[in-house]
């Protein structure tokens, strides 16, 4: 194979954007000092790397992934939770002194609905001035 074309990798990678993307990336690792797995044939990187590409030496999956790899900046560690307590019935107690653990829980006073409409109706209108 004397000279590498689109054609000749363009069936082991399905769109010619992605083998732009996965060609660039595998050249940066081969000037980055990366071994080659193809002879280089005075080739410069982006060249050998599409013969890479085009010999199916390297997976177009694992450059994939090593591109996405590359890209992040933060990269989540799944870890597992913590042991949270359970939510407790609300008390008669006021919310600041119940605690638990170091950690305070918050409970939240329960009001009927008979209790909410008379303090609705304990309510007194303003009464209406005549400057409007």
């Amino acid at each position: 194979m004397a000279r590498v074309t689109v054609e000749d990798c363009i069936d082991k990678v399905d769109n010619r954007f992605d083998l732009v993307l996965l060609a660039g990336h595998r050249a940066r690792q081969i000037s980055q000092g990366e071994a080659i797995t193809v002879d280089r044939d005075n080739d410069k990187n982006p060249v050998v790397a599409l013969r890479e590409i085009a010999d199916e030496t390297l997976s177009p999956g694992d450059l994939k992934e090593a591109l996405i790899h590359s890209l992040q900046k933060h990269v989540e560690v799944d870890e597992p939770e913590a042991d949270l307590p359970a939510i407790s019935e609300p008390t008669d107690a006021p919310a600041e002194a119940v605690a638990e653990t170091e950690e305070e829980v918050v409970s939240f006073d329960r009001m009927s609905e008979e209790d909410l409409l008379a303090g609705i109706e304990g309510l007194v209108a303003p009464e209406k001035s005549d400057d409007f």
